[in-house]
């Protein structure tokens, strides 16, 4: 389900997808059709599909920060905003989903202590699931 996940995990087919992982999840844990996956999902200590891919896209803008710029390069005034990455114009609906867009639009969201540990990656990784990286998905999307 991982595979390529940041090319494909914003199309409308990624639902589908979503939905058989909710299927194979009650059917491992022996539950009704209709029951809900949530406690599951916690139980067995796995990401949904749109945590996967929001998780996927920070790792990878984390990765590659040297390839956005940040607001204080570009503007010369003294923001909030001004240590977050610069967000592209865009005025087509396929670009804003796309992986420069989206991610950008994802990381600016992080808290600043969580941003400021992008230079150790595992540290990154363990702040962002103490963070509950689910809870940014329902935020952002």
């Amino acid at each position: 389900m991982n595979y390529e996940l940041l090319f494909w995990g914003s199309s409308t087919d990624s639902i589908k997808i979503f939905k058989l992982q909710k299927r194979i999840i009650r059917i491992m844990m022996g539950c009704r059709r209709k029951q809900s996956c949530r406690e599951l999902i916690i139980k067995l200590g796995i990401l949904p599909l749109s945590t996967q891919y929001i998780f996927s896209l920070l790792l990878f803008l984390n990765e590659n920060k040297n390839l956005f710029a940040v607001n204080s390069t570009i503007y010369q005034y003294a923001t909030r905003q001004q240590s977050n990455l610069h967000q592209p114009l865009a005025n087509l609906s396929k670009y804003q989903k796309g992986i420069c867009y989206l991610g950008v639009k994802v990381f600016n969201k992080l808290p600043p202590y969580i941003k400021e540990e992008g230079d150790n990656l595992r540290k990154f990784k363990r702040s962002l699931f103490e963070r509950k990286v689910h809870l940014l998905a329902t935020r952002i999307f």
